[in-house]
């Protein structure tokens, strides 16, 4: 496998990271090996947040399939007693309820995110775009990972949230 193609989580590879704007993760084995981004087992990865400096495009390539955003602050869930992460969790944002919706509706179609259930929740705060909701959107696996929509809605504010969580398929 080429690495040099792949970003690392050590600190030479998160500096890159944040001067380049670019991070791609190979979990095309179904996870994310520590070893294979460069940090201990006992590591709990760092977090990576350049909400002062611009967005990074992020991919990750799945099993049989890429997910791909722009993100401000990308995380890593472990413990210091697993060789990889559980998840990779990163937040996609904004500015409206029809440029939140219309995020949703990129989910679905690129990571099989539950189209029924998306549409259901898009149709309850179009009703009323002043309300408030913390929604978890069924998960998509059409990337051999399981993709997650945690929808951060309140239309008092101008920024709306998707917490997206990015886990082995079960």
């Amino acid at each position: 496998m080429n690495t040099s193609e792949f970003s690392t989580l050590d600190a030479a590879g998160v500096d890159r990271i944040r001067t380049d704007k670019r991070a791609r993760l190979d979990m095309s084995s179904g996870s994310l090996p520590k070893s294979a981004v460069r940090v201990s087992d006992d590591s709990y990865g760092p977090e990576i947040n350049t909400q002062d400096s611009g967005k990074i495009n992020l991919t990750i390539v799945g099993p049989s399939g890429e997910i791909t955003a722009e993100t401000d602050r990308i995380r890593f869930k472990t413990t210091d007693a697993r060789p990889d992460f559980t998840e990779v969790t990163y937040f996609l944002t904004a500015d409206s309820l029809e440029e939140l919706s219309a995020l949703v509706r990129d989910g679905v179609s690129k990571y099989g995110i539950d189209a029924e259930d998306a549409e259901r929740w898009i149709a309850s705060a179009t009703k009323d775009p002043a309300s408030k909701s913390d929604y978890s959107l069924t998960s998509g696996s059409s990337t051999g990972l399981a993709v997650n929509y945690d929808l951060r809605f309140d239309g008092t504010k101008d920024s709306q949230v998707i917490i997206v969580h990015v886990s082995p398929a079960s």
